[in-house]
């Protein structure tokens, strides 16, 4: 049985900026200064940064009947390579929709390292060993939106639909120095591990509005999902204000998955401060 490691790392993703709807139907609703006319289609998209964490767990098999290596992600990765989000959303009456992904491919490498286990032993103090580990994931989210609350200081929204998650680690290893009772089909090679999940989702979400002509808003959102995860879960709030164009909002967001055992991942949670601009058309 591969042995699981917690993985913690920060990662500036402040640079990688993209169109994206936040995967929060709160983002649709609009400033009484802006509601589109009854039976009429609206579409809006969000400029924004997401400056997060990123943890879980994780197995890495070597695979030819080989011991797994596991590797605190946490000591390796250090870099955002690439990062992108995108939406398509539409909004008419009450009803909406949206399809929602988001991809982040992250990496960076170590030397001379002994913060690995290989099996459920760590690596003798008479080795060490230079670690490369590549980390991407990309998840969609298709979903539905009805408003059950519609006036102009509050909108509230239930969510219906599904995300899907998926993830693929590759380390690349070479173990230099005396392994001791370690045994492994060489002294370099490359462990792999990847998951896709498809998870059914159910959530509510919105703003409620205040102030001077109502142009600040509290969006929030949170939704709950299962299926080929054991659970996932999704919580946003923030503050935010209106301008003739759009808005402006910064949100804090979690995101959060627990796998179901056997699996190559055994949990992820992706966390941070966000800011945006909505724009509409």
């Amino acid at each position: 049985m591969t042995q699981s490691r917690s993985m913690t790392r920060a990662i500036s993703a402040g640079a990688a900026l993209a169109i994206s709807m936040l995967a929060t139907p709160g983002a649709l609703a609009q400033s009484p200064a802006t509601q589109p006319a009854p039976g009429q289609w609206q579409y809006s998209a969000t400029l924004y940064a997401w400056f997060t964490s990123l943890g879980g767990t994780t197995n890495l098999p070597t695979g030819s009947g080989g011991p797994p290596i596991d590797v605190d992600t946490a000591d390796v990765v250090d870099a955002l390579k690439m990062a992108f989000f995108a939406t398509l959303s539409a909004r008419k009456d009450r009803w909406g929709m949206f399809a929602d992904w988001a991809y982040a491919d992250l990496g960076g490498s170590k030397d001379n390292t002994r913060d690995l286990n290989i099996g459920h032993e760590p690596l003798p103090a008479t080795a060490t060993a230079n670690l490369s580990l590549d980390l991407k994931a990309s998840s969609l989210m298709l979903a539905g939106t009805y408003a059950v609350i519609d006036t102009p200081g509050n909108r509230m929204e239930v969510v219906f639909g599904t995300r899907m998650l998926k993830m693929k680690e590759r380390l690349d290893y070479t173990l230099s120095g005396d392994l001791g009772p370690i045994q492994l089909p060489g002294r370099s090679g490359r462990a792999e591990a990847s998951q896709t999940n498809w998870d059914a989702i159910l959530g509510i979400g919105g703003k409620v509005r205040f102030g001077q002509g109502m142009r600040w808003f509290l969006p929030y959102y949170a939704d709950i999902g299962t299926g080929e995860s054991d659970r996932t879960w999704q919580a946003m709030v923030g503050l935010g204000y209106t301008f003739g164009w759009g808005d402006l909002v910064a949100t804090y967001r979690h995101l959060e998955y627990e796998f179901k055992p056997g699996g190559a991942v055994q949990s992820l949670n992706l966390s941070g401060p966000t800011i945006g601009a909505v724009f509409r058309w």
